[in-house]
């Protein structure tokens, strides 16, 4: 069964945007990029909320094609191109759009779906509704952690909706410039 994938910029007190949706606070360093391609690689669908994938759809099509694109805009855009994108979104409904399937109702079980058909892992960025739906089934399979080291005091929480306790195991930590630390956990069988 293919793995849902969670990659997310985190503050250090939990908070994923802060009170408006802010991500101001989020520091890059271009190695993160390297070490999350592998990651993002070994996946064939990308999971995307509503106003994630509008952000990523407004880039990510043409950023390679740019005269002045990094490495990472020539690799992530022809992944970007590549993969297929699943959007979970109400006010979506019945949009048709290339290699996208709008998901509006009945989303955990459609995901599951997903889940369940051969293929690469799926993999989820941002989008912090949709994984707060998701979390609710407990269908994330891996979290990516970026933990930036700020703290916000308030705003968008990652864990949230979540039902019954779920164990987790570090499988590796990695320490980046500007303090950045990704923290990557499995989700463990029960």
């Amino acid at each position: 069964m293919r793995k849902i994938v969670s990659f997310m910029h985190i503050s250090l007190d939990g908070f994923v945007g802060g009170p408006n949706g802010e991500m101001d606070w989020i520091k890059i360093a271009p190695e993160i990029f390297d070490y999350a391609a592998d990651r993002t690689e070994a996946a064939d669908l990308a999971l995307y909320g509503r106003v994630t994938y509008e952000m990523m759809d407004a880039y990510w099509p043409t950023a390679a094609d740019k005269p002045n694109a990094s490495k990472h805009d020539i690799e992530h855009g022809t992944w970007y191109n590549q993969v297929h994108k699943l959007v979970i979104s109400k006010s979506m409904e019945g949009q048709q759009k290339d290699n996208t399937t709008v998901v509006s109702d009945h989303v955990n079980q459609q995901v599951r779906d997903f889940k369940s058909k051969p293929g690469k892992d799926i993999i989820i960025f941002g989008s912090p509704g949709t994984q707060h739906t998701l979390m609710q089934d407990n269908l994330i399979d891996e979290f990516w952690l970026f933990v930036n080291p700020i703290l916000l005091g308030t705003g968008i929480p990652l864990f949230k909706n979540i039902k019954d306790r779920v164990s987790l195991k570090l499988v590796d930590s990695k320490a980046f410039e500007h303090g950045i630390v990704c923290l990557h956990y499995e989700k463990q069988k029960a």
